[in-house]
């Protein structure tokens, strides 16, 4: 089979119309079913599945620093959400809200999560009192709500998955400390774990989270070269806490006001995953987070022997940790074949009566379809080997695209000189500061600021919009 050849048809091409490859490849890999409810998604088991090991590593990250799993409220009264302004005028276009209780209204209304910073903060207020109190690290696994105009699924839905933590702190010097490292657990994750790339920066003032004294993100670029916000950090300073009268007595038996953050990633981690590593074959899936790392093929399955060798290979390497599922079903290997590459399953092994004579199998790669042939005893090694090599090489290859779409410029004609003649990806260019340029950026090219990076770099004195001298890089570009 040749490395190029298609072999799922059904699935449209991205360079042909990439949102449309985008829906094909989350309908037929058995990632979603759509509901009667727009923008609600049923998340089938194989995506499920995508989202519990991303769950699992995370968790696992979490509890190593000391952070607690909670579980808060789905329901916010209107007049809590109310007591931080800043936060409740940001998040006011997208709140849904129940007014009635059966066939009774409610005195008040009730607003469905779309964050939990407010329920936190009446907790906090009924359980901090003093330093021996704090910190407090928390974090929950929830869904949230919020009105979403225009839906996709994973990438913009009106119910989503996320993990939502929230800590408290003595002092603002702890609380900075967190959110950064927060931060860098989430690049950490999607480098190492999504073989994924990102840039990690702050956001302007413009862009930060609502209530936020600053906040964090990291960005991915998509394969269209658009960029893709994967997961934010907020330094929230002591404002919630204000609002909220949330104090604590020092060891000097000073009133003292506490310092909280919050951070989070979500389920459209997933369609990142999609958009960075997809091809026209369909899903291609890091290892780390693949329901199924090996899929083992038997050839002339029919033969003596076959199904017996297949079947010791699959026990092997269950008995290894490794996710491993063994078709014996009766479609042709030809069909497996296709279906597999479509569900992007990391690596492929083949073993049939051949194989079994010369004490070998064929390891096959998704993302680039190579061929290894693996010595039976080695079988264990190998395999860890190949799934090392598949992660490598996606990054590579992601990596490879992110540096091939970003653009140094240094005006708003080179900005769209660039993105017109090659394509949308980042933007680095200089910036004055001002929100009017800003915004001035995002009108004249499309490409709105992403985030300054942490990684600063100096290429122009000027802003790219006004000329006046610059005080940042900001990387600018097209979003989902």
């Amino acid at each position: 089979m040749a490395k190029n050849e298609k072999l799922v048809e059904s699935i449209t091409s991205m360079d042909e119309d990439f949102a449309q490859w985008y829906t094909d490849i989350v309908k037929k890999a058995g990632l979603i079913e759509y509901t009667s409810v727009k923008g609600c998604m049923v998340i089938r088991p194989y995506g499920y599945a995508i989202w519990e090991n991303m769950q699992k590593i995370l968790d696992a990250r979490f509890k190593e620093l000391g952070h607690e799993n909670v579980c808060m409220p789905m329901f916010i009264p209107e007049s809590l959400l109310n007591k931080e302004k800043d936060h409740v005028k940001g998040f006011a276009p997208e709140v849904a809200w129940v007014t009635h209780g059966g066939s009774e209204k409610l005195e008040e209304r009730l607003c469905v999560r779309p964050t939990s910073e407010t329920l936190f903060c009446e907790h906090y207020a009924n359980i901090v009192h003093s330093y021996r109190d704090l910190p407090k690290l928390y974090n929950q696994w929830v869904s949230v709500v919020r009105w979403e105009k225009t839906t996709r699924p994973f990438l913009r839905s009106r119910e989503f998955l996320w993990q939502e933590g929230h800590t408290i702190h003595a002092t603002a010097e702890e609380a900075i400390a967190e959110t950064e490292q927060m931060l860098n657990v989430y690049a950490d994750f999607c480098e190492q774990s999504l073989a994924m790339p990102v840039i990690k920066g702050k956001k302007t003032e413009s862009d930060k989270f609502a209530g936020a004294v600053s906040t964090y993100a990291i960005e991915a670029l998509m394969h269209d070269g658009k960029a893709l916000q994967a997961g934010t950090s907020h330094y929230f300073g002591d404002g919630f806490a204000k609002a909220f009268g949330i104090t604590y007595t020092d060891q000097n038996n000073r009133i003292q006001i506490p310092h909280q953050t919050s951070w989070g990633v979500t389920t459209r981690l997933i369609g990142a995953i999609i958009m960075t590593h997809g091809d026209d074959n369909g899903l291609v899936l890091p290892p780390a987070v693949a329901p199924i790392q090996v899929v083992i093929i038997p050839v002339a399955q029919h033969k003596e022997g076959v199904l017996e060798k297949a079947n010791e290979l699959y026990n092997t390497l269950k008995a290894a940790g490794i996710r491993v599922k063994l078709d014996d079903s009766e479609q042709s290997p030809g069909w497996k074949y296709s279906e597999y590459e479509m569900k992007g399953v990391p690596l492929r092994i083949e073993i049939g009566p051949r194989d079994i004579e010369e004490n070998h199998c064929v390891a096959v790669e998704r993302h680039n379809r190579n061929k290894t042939f693996i010595p039976l005893g080695e079988l264990v090694e190998r395999v860890g080997e190949r799934l090392q090599a598949v992660h490598d090489g996606m990054f590579e290859k992601a990596l490879e695209n992110q540096k091939r779409r970003t653009y140094c410029c240094r005006s708003i004609d080179e900005i769209n000189k660039a993105l017109n003649e090659k394509g949308d990806g980042f933007v680095k260019a200089m910036w004055c500061g001002d929100e009017e340029c800003e915004a001035k950026v995002k009108e004249l090219t499309g490409a709105g600021s992403r985030c300054m990076p942490l990684e600063q770099e100096h290429i122009d004195d000027k802003c790219v919009c006004c000329g006046k001298p610059a005080k940042a890089l900001v990387v600018w570009g097209k979003a989902y």
